[in-house]
């Protein structure tokens, strides 16, 4: 990176007013009258939202004004645009005319120096230009080249005030790497020439009007047992990522952190994109790539706490606890052993908004998940215990003294300067599900976020498989728990994501699997056959039901089958677990190849519907006995059958709209490892009629343990099916990795049948008849042949095939 050098820096720095931290630090007393009476713009429209909310108002408005105090005062002394750029004016970097000029933040320095190999080490005295802050400019080589070389070593020396000498690495590095034994970072100046930087090429992707999102870990994004690479995700996990349908990928891990388990959350360098997986301009080529993929990025950041690491991160920077921490007790967080911001001070608001700032501008990413929320917003956030928003009013929990209201502010004032600047970037907030107005507008009073990341379906599905028999799976508990009552705020559902994948923790695909065989020169056993139904069923409820973004932790969309363990010394440091198999979902002789179809299906079936976008669910029946969910959603009907034994060969269901309704995915079909005991070109005709408070009526065949997602025949994007047969060529996306004869890699949504066998065939009766049926005291009859399959389980279904009508 260049820049000019800007002698007005030193005067704006001279005239910064100490009423400034005086400011911040009286807004920060949460009894303070001023701040309650504080203005909210648009606060009415919060309240006619969540009219429980204004017994909160003073609180709301005491948040508000200190946001706005904030703002205002920023803009007065420096303007947000060039306080929140702190990256252009601290740090190590080169300018225009080759020199080198550094600017650091030492409040406890008596003398700073710079040391490094481009000067054998000696040291070289910057000059204190007030307020903390040293400064010292490097002149270019006589040729013209840049003083310090691309890479080379570099450290800071302090001299403290009570006359310590320590050495540090600059809070504003860009590149760090490993010493020998992961014995800390060494900071290299990173500042490569023209001829290996990434150029920009791709444009950014339009904003998605949802999010289908893949979390991922690089470091575990490989087979083999290594810390995986940027530029292998680049080449083999991108391609992944877009032809299953995900639009927007969620980087864990990625800014830099000292101990690899800490799955990225101990953050040591907040400019730095980690090293064990390669440069800052390999980095920038993933994004690139994933730009030209249409792929939206954003990253995991930490903005509540820091590693507790001295040598080689924030912490102790200039020889005290304090700088850009709290001091004292609250300065820590002993269970996560790390140290929380102190967001009264300038310069910590400086530096965590520049980073933002920095990711977007220098590699281009499109958003920011906030993880460790509770330490931003909770005095004491060990005391917090989190609940289900579902549960009750867990409102007051949120109001009181034992929010930090400066954390509060820095969220509103961090949320407002991004969307200003960036009106496309989106921001996700992570550990905080019940906290209401969290994704409403800054101007409401609300903390800014676009989308909140809720675990409620996740809790869900685990306890009913953890604690519930099968057939005692209650409806209405499904209904209450995973539909949110904060309907006006967007929320990203899983059914699991990397928490669930963390090492003593079971995967969903192991809790219902087990140590079933996936070989398909194996018996399919009622205990495998039951795994890979509910986990198909249990991902498209979520995906369908509840909210307006679905996220995937890697791997999951083929069921994998083990948890994650970062290597450490209670593993001796093994990877064996610190890896994603892709080669099960490859494998056209493993049944992991029908969990990740169907996955492609439901995104590519939601990219063409846009359920995810549209209103929430109508619930049109919660039938207990029969253990049916059925809802309507974006044009759609989603049928459920959670029994596991009864098929319902003619089950009415209640219908919005009146007409002629096909399967545009089906969690039974073959190709998904199913049983195809409806067939494909089947159309189910509404009647009308009042039926449970709905206009019209729809007679269906519902086996056991499947779903249906059913659209009008006219509103059908394509024929799914062509002639009968039973190989089954993939509908619903790309294919890049199947076998199947006569399927192509761009194939989308017209599914090819071909003539062959199946061993289920071999089950299946076929009798043909016709049969009358008085529906509404008249009868009808129809012609049909119906298929009788016995697979060898409690349970037959009924399939009907060739012609099937309800009048």
């Amino acid at each position: 990176m260049t820049l000019s050098f800007n002698s007005s820096f030193n005067q704006s720095i001279i005239g910064f007013k100490t009423t400034l931290l005086l400011i911040i630090m009286e807004c920060s007393s949460y009894n303070n009258q001023v701040m309650q009476q504080c203005g909210v713009p648009a606060i009415e429209n919060l309240f006619r939202s969540y009219p429980q909310l204004r017994v909160y108002e003073d609180d709301i408005r005491a948040r508000y004004g200190m946001f706005e105090k904030t703002k205002m005062s920023i803009e007065r002394e420096e303007g947000l645009e060039r306080f929140t750029q702190g990256h252009k004016e601290f740090g190590v970097m080169m300018t225009e005319d080759g020199g080198v000029r550094c600017m650091e933040w030492i409040p406890n320095a008596k003398a700073v120096y710079l040391k490094g190999e481009f000067n054998n080490w000696n040291l070289i005295q910057y000059r204190e230009i007030g307020f903390g802050k040293w400064e010292l400019f490097i002149p270019p080589n006589r040729d013209g080249s840049c003083a310090i070389r691309h890479c080379s070593e570099l450290k800071i020396v302090i001299e403290t005030k009570d006359n310590q000498r320590i050495e540090r690495i600059s809070p504003w590095a860009k590149y760090v790497v490993q010493r020998e034994g992961n014995q800390g970072f060494k900071w290299r100046f990173w500042n490569p020439p023209s001829s290996q930087r990434v150029q920009i090429t791709h444009t950014r992707p339009n904003k998605p009007d949802r999010l289908r999102i893949y979390e991922a870990h690089i470091g575990i994004a490989s087979d083999r047992c290594e810390v995986s690479t940027y530029r292998h995700f680049t080449s083999n996990i991108l391609p992944r990522i877009r032809d299953q349908g995900y639009n927007s990928l969620l980087l864990m891990a990625v800014i830099e952190h000292s101990y690899y388990p800490s799955w990225g959350y101990q953050v040591t360098n907040y400019f730095a994109t980690s090293s064990r997986y390669g440069t800052p301009e390999e980095f920038k080529e993933l994004v690139q790539t994933a730009h030209g993929m249409g792929i939206y990025v954003m990253v995991d950041v930490m903005h509540g706490e820091a590693s507790k690491n001295v040598l080689d991160g924030l912490n102790m920077f200039d020889g005290t606890e304090a700088c850009f921490f709290e001091e004292g007790a609250r300065g820590f967080n002993n269970e996560h052993d790390t140290r929380i911001f102190d967001y009264k001070k300038w310069e910590t608001l400086r530096f965590l908004m520049s980073q933002l700032r920095f990711y977007v501008n220098e590699y281009h990413v499109d958003g920011f998940r906030f993880n460790g929320m509770s330490s931003m917003i909770f005095h004491d956030s060990s005391k917090h215990v989190q609940q289900s928003s579902f549960r009750g009013n867990q409102d007051s929990q949120y109001f009181g003294m034992q929010m930090k209201t400066d954390g509060l502010a820095y969220i509103m004032l961090m949320n407002d300067m991004l969307h200003n600047f960036y009106p496309n970037v989106i921001t996700i907030a992570e550990n905080v599900p019940g906290m209401p107005a969290l994704c409403r507008p800054v101007s409401e009073g609300g903390l800014g976020f676009d989308y909140r990341l809720s675990k409620d379906a996740a809790n869900v599905w685990a306890k009913l498989f953890s604690d519930t028999r099968d057939e005692d799976w209650n409806m209405h508990f499904i209904r209450q728990i995973i539909r949110e009552n904060r309907v006006e705020e967007k929320r990203i559902m899983f059914t699991e994501h990397h928490e669930q994948n963390e090492v003593g923790r079971m995967t969903m695909s192991r809790k219902l699997i087990g140590d079933s065989s996936m070989s398909e020169s194996q018996q399919l056993t009622p205990c495998l056959d039951r795994g890979l139904s509910l986990y198909k069923l249990t991902r498209l409820f979520t995906h369908a039901f509840a909210g307006q973004g679905f996220l995937n932790f890697i791997g999951n969309e083929f069921g994998h089958p083990d948890w994650v363990e970062l290597p450490s010394p209670s593993n001796n440091d093994s990877y064996q677990l610190a890896r994603r198999q892709f080669h099960l979902a490859d494998n056209q002789q493993l049944r992991y190849k029908f969990l990740n179809r169907f996955d492609r299906a439901m995104n590519r079936t939601e990219e063409r519907y846009g359920w995810l976008k549209s209103n929430q669910a109508v619930v049109t029946r919660a039938q207990e006995s029969d253990k049916v969910f059925v809802f309507e959603r974006a044009g759609l009907i989603f049928a459920f059958n959670f029994h596991p034994t009864k098929s319902y060969p003619d089950y009415r269901i209640p219908v919005e709209r009146f007409g002629s309704y096909k399967i545009v995915l089906d969690t039974d079909d073959r190709y998904f490892g199913g049983h195809s005991r409806n067939q494909p070109n089947v159309e189910f005709h509404a009647k009308t009629g009042h039926y449970d408070n709905f206009p019209n009526s729809m007679m269906i065949y519902l086996p056991s343990r499947s779903a249906l997602v059913l659209s009008l025949s006219n509103l059908a994007h394509g024929s799914r099916y062509g002639n009968s047969g039973n190989n089954v060529c993939n509908s619903y996306g790309s294919g890049q990795n199947d076998s199947t004869p006569g399927c192509s890699r761009n194939v989308r949504f017209d599914i090819e049948r071909h003539s062959g066998s199946s061993r289920y065939d071999d089950a299946c009766r076929f009798t043909s008849g016709t049969y009358g049926k008085d529906y509404n005291s008249g009868a009808y009859s129809q012609d049909f042949n119906r298929r009788s399959c016995s697979d060898g389980y409690s349970n037959q279904g009924h399939g009907y095939n060739i012609r099937q009508q309800y009048w």
